[in-house]
């Protein structure tokens, strides 16, 4: 699980209790204080999140992210605040798995339309290393289906299709597994407000065809390319791998800001020539020292690959499908597309 630093359930479960008890006044949205109306009051855990309920949502929602802009999702650390503005949601987006203290505080806070998205398409487990099978297949108009076959060919590598044991909860970065979720998502927001379930349903049905869209974009791009192997600092990418028949080479596993050790150095160093790999990817909200020391003694080049778990200034684009097209251009790039 890509986890670094778990926070014990004694603390969260009485900052649930101070949250509850203290904050029950408080304004529970900060993205807008008053003014929200009758706009269902939405709690996202961390972009990805955001952004399918205020893309879905649209004008009748307000959301608010509980991990900030620029603070890595693994590391967050929730406030009193935080966590009673939790409780006073209409709905709560998570993805379990990736942040324990937003996971133990959703569990206690009591909110009726909590979804977690990794209960609306299947999870793997992957390790620092993942090839990609299915290649070439046209993913677009079958991604509904497609679960039963997928994992029929996907089980006999050393792939755990349970949600516990390590599950790789990065699914987002697969455009089609993150078409699933907003699929799911668009009708657990039609059930928690009828009223406007006509507009959550064009929404969800207009980002799934621009989904689809950057799915065909990767699928053509990456068709075609001196090498299917890149090397990452963050082993976040192995939905993405196994999508596009690449392979991801994760230099220290799931931290990406762990330091790799003299062998792991030297078995990315005869793979990168083996494979013909050009590029040692670091990622927007970690250090790029371990990518840059790795590039030095390999003679590889420096690239970033976001994980998109937070949008800042430094991102490459101002939302999910403006980079995820500069990853795009960054793999195609990397894996010499023809």
């Amino acid at each position: 699980m890509n986890v670094r630093r778990l926070i014990p359930t004694t603390a969260v479960a009485g900052a649930v209790v101070l949250g509850l008890t203290a904050l029950s006044a408080c304004s529970t949205s900060d993205a807008a204080d008053g003014g929200n109306g009758d706009k269902l009051k939405v709690t996202a855990s961390f972009y990805p999140m955001q952004f399918l309920t205020e893309r879905i949502g649209g004008e009748h929602v307000a959301v608010t992210s509980l991990t900030k802009p620029g603070v890595e999702p693994h590391d967050l650390e929730l406030t009193p605040r935080q966590i009673g503005s939790i409780s006073e949601s209409d709905y709560v987006l998570y993805l379990k798995g990736i942040q324990p203290a937003v996971d133990d505080a959703i569990k206690q806070s009591g909110v009726k339309n909590t979804v977690d998205a990794a209960t609306l398409t299947t999870l793997e487990n992957h390790g620092s290393e993942v090839s990609g099978h299915d290649h070439g297949h046209d993913h677009a108009e079958e991604a509904p289906e497609e679960h039963g076959e997928h994992e029929e060919h996907s089980e006999g590598d050393g792939h755990n299709h349970g949600e516990e044991g390590g599950a790789d909860p990065h699914i987002w970065l697969d455009p089609v597994k993150y078409a699933e979720v907003a699929k799911g998502v668009g009708k657990s927001l039609e059930k928690a407000d009828p009223d406007h379930a006509a507009d959550y349903r064009k929404n969800t049905d207009a980002l799934v065809a621009e989904l689809g869209e950057l799915n065909t974009a990767y699928e053509t791009g990456l068709k075609n390319t001196s090498t299917t192997t890149f090397i990452t600092t963050h082993s976040a990418f192995g939905y993405l791998a196994e999508r596009y028949g690449l392979t991801q080479q994760g230099i220290a596993g799931i931290d990406p800001e762990a330091e790799p050790s003299p062998a792991r150095i030297q078995e990315i160093h005869t793979i990168a020539e083996k494979e013909k790999a050009t590029t040692v990817f670091f990622e927007t909200l970690a250090s790029d020292r371990t990518a840059k020391t790795l590039a030095k003694d390999t003679g590889l080049k420096t690239g970033v690959l976001d994980p998109l778990e937070g949008i800042t200034d430094k991102s490459r684009g101002a939302d999910y499908i403006e980079v995820m097209e500069s990853n795009l251009t960054a793999l195609q790039k990397a894996l010499g597309a023809k």
